[in-house]
């Protein structure tokens, strides 16, 4: 975190917490999309989403009615911005029953603007988001530690064994996905999964999938020995040990992110 960032305060957790614990709707993070020209704002968003490795090449987009829950928009205003990436070569429609909007590319010459503009002026709100999540994961993997039956352990056995075999980088997503997923369903309580989940969305910028960057042989390697380190410590039943390796872990997310916007400028606007 930022050292001139304030941190986030106890109304901040509390209302995210009232909000899990009613089980009201999660408002579109970071609040719905509200700007003059909406489908650009909601174009540069996704062009974020799939710069960030919310969704990787080849992958296909969330479909039209989806995306308008998500970002609290018409179809039509969708319907636009899909048009919009698509034009810059983001992603390429198909048709047929697995049509949809397929992604082509990470980053295109029109990527850097639109990471720009969605990022920087989110950015201090990010910081204490990325703060306090990391908080949040180091709770789950605490309480993990303390709960985990044997089913729970082989889950977690289960899919590093996916993420060390993985060869693409959406078998890595998948794993770590599957890795993580294993974790919270140790704690045995649905509103810290809610809780864990909101934080996850909030960060991915209303997406619900981990953001996962680009292919870097560093990054894996270091969540790989990252999640054995914590499988171990959820196996010793060593909570403090756990809880502070999936703090470290989950910075992941923030250093990437920062890395992208320090990408995106080091390009001049377009």
């Amino acid at each position: 975190m930022h050292p001139d960032t304030p941190p986030p305060t106890t109304d901040d957790l509390s209302r995210m917490l009232n909000q899990v614990l009613d089980g009201t709707p999660r408002s579109s993070a970071l609040g719905p999309v509200r700007v003059h020209s909406v489908a650009t704002e909601v174009a540069d968003r996704l062009m974020t989403a799939v710069a960030i490795g919310d969704y990787l090449p080849g992958e296909r987009l969330p479909g039209e009615r989806e995306l308008a829950s998500i970002l609290d928009v018409s179809r039509a205003t969708v319907r636009e911005a899909i048009g919009r990436l698509q034009a810059v070569g983001i992603v390429e429609i198909k048709r047929g029953r697995t049509g949809g909007a397929y992604v082509r590319t990470s980053w295109t010459e029109a990527t850097a603007s639109a990471v720009r503009r969605t990022l920087l002026p989110r950015w201090p709100e990010l910081e204490q988001l990325f703060d306090l999540r990391c908080l949040v994961e180091g709770l789950v993997a605490r309480t993990a530690a303390l709960r985990r039956t044997d089913r729970d352990l082989a889950a977690m056995r289960a899919a590093l064994e996916d993420y060390a075999r993985a060869r693409t980088l959406g078998e890595e997503q998948a794993a770590d996905a599957a890795f993580h997923g294993a974790v919270l369903t140790a704690t045995g309580n649905p509103k810290i999964v809610a809780l864990s989940r909101d934080m996850l969305t909030r960060v991915s910028l209303g997406f619900p999938v981990e953001p996962y960057g680009e292919d870097d042989p560093e990054d894996y390697q270091r969540a790989l020995i990252e999640h054995r380190k914590i499988y171990e410590a959820i196996v010793a039943g060593d909570a403090e040990q756990a809880g502070s390796l999936a703090e470290e872990h989950f910075t992941l997310t923030s250093d990437m992110m920062r890395a992208m916007l320090e990408r995106a400028q080091e390009r001049p606007p377009q």
